[in-house]
């Protein structure tokens, strides 16, 4: 992430951050959310919270942005630039692998989003299909190992599959047949694909060889949560309450999703949220639950393929404490 960025960037939030201590409403405690990516359907939870004054109820009056990038999310609230973040299970282990204060203090989804996907046209039976086939990554260390797992749990060699970096191109990459699969979001960039006419196959990570570690997460830091423990819990239960009324009433949150940005095409949206709503279920335990062994099984994974050094305990990761 560019320097000139990460600036650009802290200057708002810290103009929204006085704007809010300025004229919010007496009694409210100010905070900003990073999203993890631009609005879209796996934030409907957010929204709904957002439209039925959740987070008002809980004492907090919460400002909503996207990020320049995930990394400008984690640099975010590592600096104590915002209160709260969302990310990828795996970008949240990372940084408590490097030292930093970052903590999990519930799951949004609780299985992982990054998949190799491909065409149904290519007829690939399993992951084992893409050796010697073109294969695009963003770039992101992770990326690779996922798709290396998939390819090595269905009997083919990772080392023959060709990989190039595309960045996020990975939609119209295939889409023009430049790549025969890419790494990328099956809820977002997959179901994209699909609405667009483009039948896929997804190689989903935990059905792959691979964790079934929460691919979302909301995150704060140790530092915050020792200094204002009521601010973490009223956050983490308004979140909660949002994400179960979405399970009860899709139609609601994904209109309240849509009136707070009227960009998102509704038809998309729509369908992403209906592949969002299994993943947000915690099965048998109360929503946004940090399943242990599914966290374990991340830290594993992590380690063997050299993502991190050491595996992250359970505890260091998330807490459920705050959850209602």
């Amino acid at each position: 992430m560019p320097a000139p960025a990460i600036r650009i960037l802290t200057a708002a939030l810290a103009a929204i951050a006085l704007a809010g201590c300025g004229s919010g409403t007496p009694g409210l405690v100010h905070a900003t959310l990073v999203l993890d990516f631009v609005p879209n359907a796996v934030h409907a939870g957010i929204y709904r919270a957002l439209a039925a004054g959740y987070y008002r109820r809980a004492g907090i009056d919460l400002t909503v942005i996207p990020p320049s990038s995930t990394s400008t999310t984690l640099e975010l609230i590592d600096a104590g630039k915002a209160e709260f973040g969302l990310a990828d299970g795996i970008d949240v282990a990372e940084q408590i692998a490097e030292g930093r204060d970052a903590q999990a203090i519930m799951a949004i989804v609780q299985r992982p989003l990054g998949a190799p996907i491909a065409l149904a046209s290519e007829h690939l039976r399993s992951a084992a299909g893409l050796v010697g086939r073109t294969v695009g990554v963003t770039g992101v260390p992770s990326d690779r190992a996922a798709l290396d797992t998939a390819v090595a749990h269905a009997g083919g060699d990772p080392s023959k599959v060709r990989v190039v970096t595309i960045g996020f191109d990975g939609v119209a990459d295939l889409e023009a047949g430049r790549i025969a699969a890419f790494t990328g979001y099956w809820p977002d960039d997959g179901v994209t694909l699909a609405v667009g006419g483009y039948p896929i196959t997804v190689f989903k990570l935990d059905q792959n060889g691979g964790p079934a570690y929460p691919g979302l997460v909301a995150f704060t830091t140790r530092s915050l949560i020792a200094r204002d423990r009521a601010l973490v819990r009223g956050f983490v239960r308004a979140t909660v309450h949002g994400y179960e009324d979405t399970l009860r009433d899709p139609g609601r949150s994904l209109a309240d999703l849509l009136a707070a940005n009227p960009s998102i095409e509704r038809r998309l949206a729509r369908a992403s949220l209906s592949a969002y709503l299994p993943l947000f279920e915690a099965g048998g335990v109360p929503d946004g639950t940090l399943v242990s062994t599914r966290i374990a099984a991340l830290s594993r994974w992590l380690v063997a393929n050299r993502l991190i050094a050491r595996p992250v305990a359970v505890a260091r990761f998330g807490t459920n404490a705050f959850l209602p």
